[in-house]
């Protein structure tokens, strides 16, 4: 246990915080025993602070007296961490040594021991937090002392998972661009999926859009994705309209369905696709499959003829949608 000992009629003990509480100022107690050359007289006081004004926790003793400390305790009653500095002053000589300057969390208790949580746990490292806290919360530091944290919105739960809200931001280095990768395994295995940004970016970008001018998702473009390293094969076995997830895909009609068939391409006011949607259509049976277009307009490459067209056996065959209504479609085995 600390001991502090007033050895004159000029020394005090005194605390003063920082600003203002915001609600309730911090309250103490002390405990002490004076002692003469043939009596030991045990005192006490206590009392709250009050802001920015010095208050005195333990006063001087009397002539030919040695006041020993014993305990001094400062309770934060405030609903904010407070900072408040202990000092140990000698009026004679205008002295004032500091003892402590702590930042004490809500109901956190400063004695000559050191600070101790509401749950009695003795505090190290100088760093206070919050009365209570959201399980699983990322701490995070309050203010710019580098001794008291706070808790926040984002978490990681037992199995490491992390939650955010809002924004992340993932920023590069003057040396080089962000990258954040996705591991496959928890010991960060041998693959992994990697976002890198490009090293010269002109403007705001946002993953998905369409065309690389725009900065802002719209209805047409929410079911875009960055594309397939293979394209996806949407097998096909009786007459089909195409929906927004077939962007990019394959429609297919197999060998085993030995059936003429019709696949349509869906009017701009059915399905919005994105200028530059691509649809590809494979006929492997030897019936025709007819490619169809409805209130919108299919126009055949090299011709400029419109309608519905025929695709043959073996036939292959890419639609690009090139304005809000039109169509451009070519390929092999396709009349």
């Amino acid at each position: 246990m600390g001991t502090l000992v007033l050895d004159a009629t000029t020394k005090t003990i005194q605390a003063v915080m920082s600003g203002a509480a915001a609600t309730s100022n911090p309250e103490f107690t002390a405990a002490y025993a004076d002692s003469t050359s043939s009596t030991l007289t045990e005192g006490a006081n206590d009392g709250a602070l009050n802001g920015t004004t010095a208050v005195t926790l333990v006063g001087s003793p009397g002539a030919s007296t040695r006041r020993v400390i014993k305990w001094i305790t400062i309770q934060n009653k405030d609903t904010a961490p407070v900072t408040i500095t202990i000092t140990y002053n000698n009026s004679s000589g205008s002295t004032s040594r500091q003892i402590a300057k702590v930042t004490l969390a809500v109901n956190d208790t400063w004695t000559i021991d050191g600070t101790f949580t509401t749950t009695g746990g003795l505090k190290s490292g100088g760093v206070t937090g919050p009365a209570s806290s959201t399980d699983n919360a990322i701490t995070r530091f309050d203010g710019t002392t580098g001794s008291a944290i706070q808790s926040s919105s984002a978490s990681i739960d037992d199995n490491g998972a992390g939650t955010f809200v809002g924004t992340v931001n993932v920023s590069g280095t003057s040396s080089g661009p962000a990258d954040l990768r996705l591991y496959e395994d928890t010991d960060n295995g041998t693959n992994y999926v990697s976002l890198v940004s490009p090293s010269l970016l002109a403007a705001n970008r946002a993953l998905g859009l369409p065309d690389p001018s725009a900065t802002t998702f719209t209805a047409a473009s929410i079911d875009q994705t960055l594309g397939y390293i293979n394209a996806p094969v949407n097998e096909q076995s009786a007459a089909y309209t195409a929906v927004a997830g077939d962007s990019g895909k394959i429609i297919f009609h197999p060998s085993t369905d030995a059936n003429a068939r019709t696949f349509t391409i869906p009017a701009n006011s059915s399905v919005a696709y994105p200028v530059g949607t691509v649809l590809t259509f494979v006929n492997m049976t030897s019936q025709v499959v007819t490619i169809a277009i409805t209130t919108d307009t299919l126009y055949l490459a090299g011709s400029g003829t419109t309608g519905s067209r025929s695709l043959a056996q073996y036939g292959i065959a890419t639609a690009v949608k090139m304005t809000s209504t039109t169509w451009l479609i070519s390929g092999t085995g396709l009349t």
